[in-house]
C-alpha cells in the first residue's frame, strides 16, 4: 500500500492517549474500545492498526481503501481489519441526518480471540484460506441492539471493572458468530496465519511503521523464525537491513522530490525526525538537511 507523505496514526495507541472530546474510551490490561460520535462532512486520514479491529457504524458512512480495494462501510455494518497493516480511511455523515458521524470500535488482541476460539469451540469445516485484511458484514437488529447497550458503560468508563471490559468483548464476539459463520471463519483463519514469502511481507511494509513483530506476524512466523528465515535469506539481521533500504529510500527523495525532511521522515517508516536524522548521518555522513540545501554556484 502506498503510505501518505505524513505521519501514520497508530491505532489504539495514539486514540487512547490522547482522544478528542467527541470519543469514549473503555479499556483494560490492552483491550479496549472507542465509541465516537461526531458531525463532518468528510475527514481522511491513514492508520496503522496495532490490533485487530471491528467497526461497527451505527450512523452515517466510513470508508476504507487498501491497496487498490475499497471498502464501503454504511449504516449497521461492520469491518473487521486485521493488524498490522496500514489503510486510508474517509468518514462522513449523512445529509439527510445533519451529518452524524456515529461509530464503534473494538480492537482485538490475538490473546483474546484465542481464548474467544476455544470457549466457541469451532472446528472449520472446509479448508482453509488466506483471509482477506479487510471483510465488510451487515448488523442484524440483535446486534444492533446489543451495541446500543454498551452505549450507558462509555458514559462512566472509570467504573466498569477491567474483567466486565473483557466480559462484554466476549460477548460481544459470540454474539456476531452466533449469527455469521463467515465471521467465526475469519476469526479462526487470524489464528492459521499462512507462510507467507518474507521478501514480499518485508517489501511491501519497508515504508509502513512496521516493527518485527508485525512483520513475523504477516509472513505467518514466530519472531524467532522470521529471524532465522531473514537471516538466511539477506544474510544480515532484519532490524539492520530494513533500516538501510529505508534510509536509500530517504536518501533518494530527498535528492530528486520536492518534500521537506519531515515528510520524508515519515513516508520512509521513520517515527521521529530526530532518530532518522541520527541515522541517517551516521549512514552517509551528512544530516538529511544537507540534501535539501539549495545548490550553489
Amino acid at each position: 500500500m502506498a503510505v501518505p507523505l505524513s505521519k501514520l496514526t497508530k491505532i489504539p495507541r495514539i486514540l487512547i492517549k490522547t482522544p478528542t472530546h467527541q470519543q469514549r474510551i473503555l479499556r483494560m490490561n490492552g483491550l479496549s474500545a472507542i465509541e465516537s460520535c461526531t458531525r463532518t462532512e468528510g475527514a481522511t486520514g491513514t492508520l496503522f492498526l496495532e490490533d485487530h479491529m471491528l467497526l461497527f457504524v451505527m450512523e452515517g458512512m466510513y470508508t476504507v481503501r487498501f491497496g487498490t480495494e475499497v471498502h464501503t462501510v454504511n449504516k449497521h455494518e461492520m469491518v473487521l481489519i486485521h493488524k498490522s497493516i496500514a489503510f486510508q480511511y474517509e468518514k462522513s455523515g449523512e445529509p439527510n441526518f445533519d451529518y452524524v458521524l456515529n461509530y464503534m470500535m473494538f480492537f482485538l488482541k490475538d490473546e483474546l480471540i484465542n481464548e474467544f476460539m476455544k470457549l466457541a469451540d469451532y472446528t472449520p469445516t472446509s479448508a482453509s484460506r488466506t483471509p482477506a485484511p479487510v471483510s465488510v458484514h451487515t448488523i442484524d437488529d440483535r446486534l444492533f441492539s446489543y451495541l446500543e447497550s454498551l452505549k450507558p458503560y462509555f458514559n462512566e468508563p472509570e467504573r466498569i471493572r477491567d474483567g466486565l471490559v473483557k466480559v462484554k468483548l466476549l460477548e460481544l464476539l459470540f454474539g456476531i458468530a452466533d449469527r455469521n459463520d463467515i465471521f467465526l471463519s475469519e476469526l479462526a483463519q487470524i489464528k492459521r496465519q499462512e507462510r507467507k514469502s518474507i521478501k514480499d511481507v518485508v517489501d511491501a511494509n519497508i515504508t509502513n511503521p512496521v516493527t518485527l513483530h508485525d512483520l513475523a506476524y504477516l509472513s505467518g512466523r514466530s519472531l524467532s523464525s522470521f529471524k532465522r528465515d531473514f537471516k538466511a535469506i539477506y544474510n544480515t539481521s532484519p532490524l539492520q537491513w530494513i533500516r538501510n533500504r529505508r534510509l536509500d529510500k530517504a536518501q533518494e527523495m530527498l535528492i530528486h522530490s520536492s518534500l521537506s525532511v519531515t515528510e520524508i521522515c515519515f513516508s520512509t517508516g521513520f517515527e521521529n525526525v530526530s532518530h532518522f536524522s541520527k541515522v541517517f548521518k551516521l549512514r552517509f555522513g551528512i544530516p538529511p538537511s544537507a540534501l535539501k540545501q539549495p545548490l550553489k554556484f
